[in-house]
């Protein structure tokens, strides 16, 4: 049966299979990542995986894939563009009373739809062939889902280590479906970011250490989502009011610049992160948490690791003395781990009023000096 099907053009068909299902690019290639492994490996050995255990458990298998899916010849890469409309990013991280939301978290939980989309495109092949030994991957198996695009031909890896295209710039999820059949393979992306260290300069926290190389451990995004204890006081400071995720790195990319924003309704931003203050998010009882983040990828952290990371932003924050009255309301009721940042906060908060009152305290003696020089001698 094999012997009769033309692959070149049921390559062609499963690419515009993945178009209809809402796919911006879908690549094919092979399961050699050979020259993946040392660096991988380098990575490791130097513990800029942090706390993330699951990237050194599964040893070089996130370079193998035919050991994920035993049968795996072949591996389709799939690219679903996520840049919300109205994504505001510049007024909101000016204003450091708003809370920032790395983008792709404004909408529905990727994992799920892309999943779902994928398994629809194995079951698509399958029907057409007949039979067909597929598995899709979405960030739920240990698999090196960057170098694999970058060999399908999606894009080239930028020196923030995030696959760039030129069209969607970075603003992008990837997928995986692994097959067992002998498809042609596309070409490898040759692409590069030249001279260009943007991503390197702008970091708050200096995490790209090296082009293509980023220290989870100095990342906002591993600060606020992967770290499960206490952020470092040394980079509480440069979170600023992010307070999920960071884009900083993105945002100064200029291939970014061209990137058009998604169809895809449900990767729009959801009311709930519309222009939303800090104050307003910590006053979220569990319970609230829970409803508004239904759906979404911010659930993941959890309630405490949320008020853990907002209270650090409202430390960050402009004194205001609504903020010290909220973060002390709290502080009794938190657990060790929330009312550690809380204290910090307060701390953080107590440091600029005295600077604010030592400040006024200046300008109020200019203006009695200024004053009296212009009063008569007996007045």
């Amino acid at each position: 049966m094999t012997s009769t099907i033309n692959w070149q053009q049921l390559a062609e068909q499963i690419k515009v299979w993945g178009q209809q299902l809402g796919f911006q690019q879908i690549g094919i290639t092979d399961t050699d990542l050979t020259s993946e492994e040392p660096k991988l490996q380098q990575w490791l050995d130097a513990g800029f995986h942090g706390e993330m255990d699951y990237m050194a458990a599964h040893g070089m298998k996130r370079a193998r894939p035919a050991e994920l899916h035993p049968g795996t010849i072949r591996v389709i890469s799939a690219r679903m563009d996520y840049l919300p409309e109205h994504a505001q990013f510049a007024a909101n991280l000016a204003d450091p009373s708003m809370a920032y939301i790395s983008r792709y978290a404004l909408g529905r939980d990727y994992h799920k739809l892309i999943r779902n989309r994928l398994k629809q495109l194995g079951e698509r092949i399958e029907k057409e062939l007949g039979a067909l030994g597929f598995r899709p991957f979405v960030d739920s198996a240990p698999i090196l889902e960057r170098p694999l695009a970058v060999k399908a031909g999606l894009g080239w890896q930028g020196k923030h280590s995030l696959v760039l295209n030129q069209e969607a710039g970075s603003w992008f999820f990837l997928g995986e479906l692994l097959v067992d059949i002998p498809l042609p393979v596309d070409p490898v992306h040759t692409g590069d970011c030249g001279t260009c260290v943007a991503c390197l300069t702008i970091c708050p926290t200096q995490a790209i250490v090296a082009p293509y190389t980023v220290d989870a451990r100095r990342c906002i995004s591993y600060l606020t989502i992967e770290l499960q204890g206490a952020i470092p006081e040394e980079f509480r400071p440069l979170l600023g009011n992010r307070i999920y995720g960071c884009d900083d790195c993105q945002l100064v990319c200029p291939v970014n610049r061209a990137a058009k924003t998604t169809q895809e309704q449900d990767f729009q931003r959801r009311p709930q992160w519309l222009n939303t203050s800090l104050l307003e998010l910590w006053r979220w009882s569990e319970a609230e948490f829970l409803r508004y983040t239904e759906g979404s990828a911010i659930r993941r952290i959890g309630y405490q690791r949320w008020q853990r990371n907002i209270a650090v932003a409202l430390g960050n924050a402009p004194f205001d003395p609504v903020i010290v009255d909220a973060l002390e309301q709290q502080l009794a009721q938190s657990s060790e781990l929330v009312a550690e940042h809380i204290r910090w906060a307060l701390g953080q908060q107590q440091k600029k009023s005295l600077l604010q009152n030592n400040l006024l305290n200046r300008q109020t003696d200019r203006l009695i000096r200024v004053i009296q020089k212009g009063l008569p001698r007996d007045a």
